[in-house]
């Protein structure tokens, strides 16, 4: 297990590389360039640089986030040829670089979703909630302004203003598109990609839907373990692997988060994962917690002992940490919380170890 904390860049992130190097047990980060629209090639000299920076100060980068996926790869337009040929330059500029690797989602137009960004909990601290009754008679396009607005300045990944300026037209197109056609375009999309990724010795791990459901009308297909199964015979390799996201997928009660591991583990379809922990509060409505058992609904022993039984290996960071003691960052991606959740999850880690 290599323990890791999500970092977003120079000028671009509350969290200092120094401050993240002290963190016990955290040897690298999962990163990102976020300065690149979707569908835009990653260059080779922009990767070195920021590896070669995050190097210097003792971190690893051997795991990139949010390499986004064009939506015209998604809904399977004819522009999607160009752009899966950028995809393939940034998989081998990254390859390059010694990244190992690679998180993405295929969720249609928005990444992840949550009704208030810092919703104030009995201890004090804020933290991302989720409401879907409050959804109801709101538009994708006043979601996106909310969102926003209440983001604190910082850019949110998913929610690029250039990916949301045609939100409206290709909200239009996925009216046609059913689950069975975004899989069949997700399958020529793998098709493309993972004889690449097996040459570069490069893993792409999917990112569950956030939440666990379909939301405004569009297809989702990558929330229940029977979802994931379907995703990963779409090309049988080691190299169309999952991002086993605990608190993505278990927005929904109805997933058993230690016993997908175990299966998707079982198999060494696992190439890394987001620990966290959510409260459930009723019907499609959490928030997030910290990463303690006792604070939520999942059982984080059982999750990191499944891990730990299944696919030690694995690269983990914490996920989505509480907004405590007045700092002011990114929602859901500050240091005290999350650096915290380190603490407790390696102690468990520890405590596998020596049992």
């Amino acid at each position: 297990m290599k323990m890791t904390f999500r970092w977003y860049g120079e000028g671009n992130d509350s969290v200092p590389l120094r401050y993240i190097r002290q963190i016990p047990g955290c040897t690298g980060i999962m990163g990102l360039l976020d300065g690149y629209a979707a569908g835009e090639v990653w260059p080779l000299d922009a990767v070195r640089a920021y590896v070669d920076h995050v190097n210097g100060a003792g971190l690893e980068v051997e795991v990139i986030e949010s390499v986004n996926i064009h939506e015209d790869i998604k809904m399977g337009l004819p522009g999607r040829e160009h752009y899966i040929e950028n995809y393939i330059k940034t998989i081998r500029n990254l390859a390059a670089c010694g990244v190992k690797v690679i998180v993405y989602n295929f969720m249609p137009v928005f990444d992840w979703l949550r009704t208030d960004l810092a919703k104030v909990i009995e201890d004090g601290s804020n933290v991302l909630y989720y409401d879907h009754a409050e959804l109801e008679g709101m538009t994708p396009v006043k979601l996106v302004e909310e969102t926003a607005r209440n983001s604190r300045g910082f850019s949110l990944p998913g929610w690029e203003p250039e990916r949301l300026s045609r939100l409206e037209e290709v909200l239009a197109v996925y009216r046609d598109i059913g689950p069975d056609d975004l899989r069949t375009n997700y399958k020529y999309f793998l098709g493309r990609i993972v004889p690449v990724c097996e040459e570069c010795g490069v893993r792409m791990a999917v990112h569950p839907d956030d939440p666990a459901w379909p939301i405004f009308g569009l297809p989702r297909i990558a929330h229940t373990q029977e979802d994931f199964d379907i995703i990963t015979s779409l090309v049988d390799s080691p190299a169309n692997s999952l991002c086993l996201c605990t608190g993505s997928l278990g927005s929904n009660p109805a997933n058993d988060i230690p016993a997908i591991i175990r299966h998707f583990g079982e198999k060494g379809r696992i190439a890394c994962a987001h620990v966290r922990n959510v409260r459930f509060l009723g019907e499609k409505k959490f928030r997030e917690a910290s990463h303690l058992s006792a604070d939520g609904s999942l059982d984080m022993y059982a999750i990191m002992k499944a891990i730990h039984e299944t696919c030690p290996d694995v690269y983990i960071r914490p996920d989505h940490g509480r907004m405590i003691w007045d700092e002011q960052a990114r929602p859901g991606y500050g240091l005290y919380d999350r650096a915290l959740g380190i603490a407790y999850l390696n102690g468990l880690w520890e405590a596998l170890e020596k049992a």
